[in-house]
């Protein structure tokens, strides 16, 4: 981790980049007037590409969802609702033990796929002519 750069226009040109914006727009918004030729060149230069990919990796980071964190926070948010005696919180509380138990694999929905004539597939639609 190489931590921000020493030069102020070239950190934030480096957080524009890693944001997605383009090489001449994330020059221009680090303050620099537009100069293709000076964009690039500052896009490529190393310590700026180092920090392009440890800011974009921190972002990554930050946007993984994962299994265990979701039901963490269902937990939490159930261990509120039990808290009260309020009807409303309750039902959120068992609300929110119903999505941890499914999103655990500890609950399975069953649906019914089969026709009412009890094929897979579904019935063929009937057309009427109207005149």
């Amino acid at each position: 981790m190489t931590g921000p750069l020493k030069n102020a226009r070239h950190e934030r040109f480096a957080q524009e980049r890693a944001k997605g914006k383009s090489v001449d727009a994330a020059y221009v918004d680090a303050g620099f007037k537009a100069n293709r030729g000076n964009a690039a060149r500052l896009n490529a230069n190393e310590s700026v590409k180092v920090r392009i990919a440890e800011l974009q990796a921190r972002a990554a980071e930050k946007a993984v969802v994962t299994v265990e964190g979701i039901t963490e926070r269902l937990l939490k948010i159930a261990a509120k609702g039990e808290g009260t005696a309020d009807a409303p919180m309750l039902s959120v509380a068992r609300a929110s033990l119903m999505d941890a138990a499914k999103l655990n694999g500890l609950i399975i929905e069953k649906r019914d796929l089969t026709s009412s004539d009890g094929s897979m597939s579904p019935k063929e639609p009937t057309y009427k002519l109207v005149k």
